[in-house]
């Protein structure tokens, strides 16, 4: 005697058809099959069977459950994925390795500003905790902004072209520019030493520079620029300073502040324009140029 498969489909009198009622991975599936010759018993437990097999297929091509990612783990993704690590580790050790993103709202993260940071300033915290966790939690949930296609001329400078634009931003009235204060010297060699873009170098405080680690904190644009803390070699410190206490840290040519457009980045052109002209390079080296450097060197 064989043994009842599963599928088997029996004859219901009530119905006058052939029904099916079997479960698959816990899930009921009971039909009545439009088989309504008794007689066709063989048809009835064809189309049972294959019915059970694809039942069968639909539940392993079913996603299970989506994991709900830890801030620890997300935080160790977005790092290996390029994000800034300087401020996560402190944070990480705080909520452990079991705390769940979803699980951290307002509430949580100033109870974390409460233990970590009890004496900071409030923009102190939110460099060092908020922004840090939020992008954390942006990347974990897909909400990273993906890098936008660079489409600006990939030209750099080799170590000689940079000096001698360098030389000539030190020597503004042999280009023909009026900059009594070297601003244009200042950006490029900021741009040269940090991998600056010219937009956001252009709109830098002075209050987030740091002269004890030599950090600077750039915060960023809603576009282009991640925010992050950059490092100023030697050379480049020396060069943009003196650095004011507070305020707009690389104003015009003429000491004034920048009245930012759309295309922020073009309000330095005509004085960069000048000083590549003194320098003998050519119109492809532009402001961007000196971030290309940086990245290249």
């Amino acid at each position: 005697m064989s043994t009842k498969q599963p599928w088997e489909p029996y004859w219901s009198e009530k119905r006058g058809a052939w029904v099916i009622d079997f479960r698959v991975n816990g899930h009921r599936i009971r039909r009545r099959l439009p088989i309504h010759e008794k007689g066709l018993v063989d048809v009835a437990k064809a189309s049972a069977k294959n019915i059970y097999a694809e039942a069968w297929r639909s539940q392993s091509m079913e996603p299970g459950p989506k994991k709900r990612p830890t801030f620890a783990e997300a935080a160790g993704l977005y790092i290996d994925a390029g994000g800034e690590a300087r401020f996560l580790q402190r944070i990480v050790n705080y909520f452990g390795r079991k705390h769940l993103c979803d699980e951290i709202d307002e509430l949580v993260i100033a109870r974390a500003a409460r233990t970590l940071y009890p004496n900071a300033k409030p923009e102190t915290v939110r460099r060092q905790l908020r922004v840090p966790i939020k992008a954390v939690l942006n990347f974990a949930a897909g909400n990273r902004r993906e890098k936008l296609p660079d489409t600006r001329r990939m030209r750099w400078l080799s170590p000689e072209e940079a000096e001698r634009l360098l030389v000539a931003a030190a020597n503004p009235a042999a280009a023909n520019l009026r900059d009594p204060n070297l601003e244009t010297l200042r950006k490029i060699a900021f741009m040269l030493g940090t991998g600056a873009g010219p937009g956001e170098t252009m709109g830098l405080d002075a209050k987030d520079w740091n002269p004890t680690t030599r950090e600077w904190w750039l915060p960023g644009t809603k576009t282009v620029y991640r925010a992050r803390f950059v490092r100023l070699p030697l050379r480049s410190v020396d060069l943009i300073s003196p650095i004011p206490e507070e305020g707009p840290a690389f104003p015009a040519p003429n000491g004034e502040p920048y009245v930012f457009r759309k295309n922020r980045g073009g309000q330095m052109a005509v004085a960069f324009r000048k000083v590549r002209e003194a320098a003998g390079l050519g119109p492809e080296v532009v402001p961007y140029s000196c971030r290309h450097t940086w990245a290249t060197w």
